[in-house]
């Protein structure tokens, strides 16, 4: 298998990934970064210079709400989880995302077929 360099993230993209993410349960920053990581693939690497502030500006929006508790190696961390608010944001930005995705797809065309 082709180890591939992670792909940046587009831009408008991270509240929607962080989102997504927090509709599985509540968790701290870094399970947020280590989540999209491992469900991509390891293809989105979410930096942490980006990260806090998107947290940051969801919790400002009410799209989600933070608590402290204690992480998995005995940390003090920030825990994060979606408010309703939250999920109804989520379901406008999913549809969105695969409303632009299909666009690009039909500018695009059919996806070429790798090997032949």
């Amino acid at each position: 298998m082709v180890t591939r360099d992670p792909l940046p993230i587009l831009q408008g993209t991270l509240d929607l990934l962080v989102l997504r993410t927090l509709a599985g349960g509540k968790n701290h920053g870094q399970g947020i970064a280590r989540a999209i990581q491992d469900v991509s693939r390891n293809a989105l690497l979410v930096e942490h210079s980006s990260l806090y502030p998107a947290l940051q500006r969801l919790e400002e929006r009410e799209w989600i709400r933070a608590e402290w508790g204690t992480s998995s190696n005995n940390r003090k961390a920030r825990f994060y989880e979606l408010t309703a608010a939250g999920r109804k944001q989520l379901a406008r930005e999913r549809e969105h995302w695969w409303r632009f995705a299909d666009a690009i797809a039909l500018v695009l065309g059919p996806r070429p077929v790798r090997g032949t």
